[in-house]
């Protein structure tokens, strides 16, 4: 499927950094950390996050629509409304059979499960909401999306942990070069944040304990990194093919010209030591878009702020990519959102190649010494041809793509 040119022509966000791509943006430019003391946290081993500021479903998507969706579907439809209108689509009037989703999920709705359990515990399993089911499973993500728009082409939830959104996207690019669609939303959401799951993240040792600075908590490639901080969101792309998309006379603000994925076939948690899975992901995606390694001017790095991460993926940016590109990880901004990152990077990355800018690093202030890449520690202005957005996941899962400009 090389060869196939596909064009991002509608871009939505909800994060950390704002309700919308604008807001996101700029808090993203600003390489202002978002991380903050989490009250719903507060009994945990740590206690900050990153959340999504001000998000009112009810407000947003109507409280009748609102009561019967978890937070991680909630996110996904209203970045999903917000693309759709970037875009120019109205759903009212398309062909909804050539219309596909596809989108990444990490863990389904735990919110929904950890409410349910407690009711159960206390008042009864009679008194279980009928439900708890619809609104937990990951598939409701593109069940929800379908029933929305009218959707009624290929419908997925693709679940490769940390890599999940990015997964979705090469997926959804895909079915647009087998003919399978003609419009594709594509995207990751993720709404993590809960007790029970943040507990287990910090019994695994994953997540920074810079409790009495969680704005300087997650920390991007820096030597005093000591882990992610968990953020919150969704990342939704509308895909068309790039002669469809000219077509209709539709704004192109970037191409998805290249994908890559693999195994690291290494460990369940951690990544392999010396960043060989993520670089076959990687050279398989440049091979993809037909582009060289030193080509490559700039990458959005999965960049987590954990110690083993960030120094794998740092020396096989070294060793694959010849071109010196400048890398940034917007982790030190949004924090970490798990399934929907890739495609909240993925959104930022079009972004960056479109207006030609690099953001910051936020919390770069003692470079490692062994990490030997450049690093964008400011904004940048720079023209961007060719950018990499990188993602990794639990039990090795990575994927890449090749990101062009219009």
């Amino acid at each position: 499927m090389a060869g196939i040119d596909v064009a991002v022509t509608g871009v939505g966000l909800v994060t950390p950094g704002g309700i919308g791509v604008a807001p996101t943006w700029t808090t993203v430019r600003s390489g202002r950390s978002t991380a903050a003391f989490d009250p719903l946290l507060e009994s945990n081993p740590v206690r900050i996050s990153c959340r999504v500021p001000g998000f009112d479903a009810d407000v947003l998507l109507g409280a009748r629509r609102a009561l019967r969706l978890d937070r991680f579907v909630q996110f996904a439809l209203v970045a999903a409304r917000e693309a759709l209108a970037d875009a120019g689509l109205d759903p009212k009037t398309w062909d909804g059979a050539r219309v596909g989703v596809v989108l990444g999920n990490g863990d389904g709705g735990p919110e929904t499960v950890e409410a349910q359990h407690r009711v159960m515990l206390q008042e009864g399993p009679g008194k279980v909401s009928p439900l708890l089911l619809p609104m937990q499973l990951p598939n409701m993500l593109a069940g929800q999306a379908a029933i929305e728009f009218g959707a009624t082409g290929p419908n997925l939830v693709v679940s490769t942990a940390c890599a999940s959104g990015a997964t979705a996207i090469g997926v959804a690019r895909d079915l647009l070069a087998l003919d399978r669609c003609d419009v594709v939303l594509t995207g990751g959401s993720e709404a993590l944040i809960t007790p029970l799951v943040m507990a287990g993240f910090a019994q695994m040792g994953a997540l920074s304990r810079r409790e009495d600075a969680p704005e300087a908590a997650s920390r991007p490639f820096d030597a005093d990194r000591d882990g992610f901080v968990a953020g919150e969101g969704a990342g939704i792309l509308i895909l068309e093919r790039l002669r469809d998309a000219r077509t209709r006379g539709a704004r192109v603000r970037g191409r998805i010209v290249g994908y890559g994925a693999s195994a690291d076939a290494h460990h369940m948690t951690s990544p392999h030591p010396t960043g060989a899975g993520i670089e076959s992901a990687v050279r398989a995606a440049l091979a993809d878009a037909g582009a060289g390694p030193s080509e490559v001017q700039h990458v959005n790095a999965h960049g987590t702020s954990t110690p083993l991460n960030d120094l794998a993926e740092a020396n096989m940016l070294k060793r694959t990519l010849t071109g010196d590109p400048l890398v940034t990880s917007t982790k030190g901004v949004t924090g970490h959102l798990l399934g929907a990152a890739g495609a909240v990077e993925a959104v930022l990355t079009v972004l960056s190649v479109d207006q030609g800018v690099v953001p910051p690093t936020a919390n770069l202030t003692t470079p490692d010494p062994g990490i030997d890449i450049k690093i964008a520690a400011s904004e940048t202005s720079m023209p961007i041809d060719l950018a990499l957005s990188n993602s990794c996941g639990f039990g090795g899962q990575n994927a890449v793509l090749a990101i062009a400009a219009a």
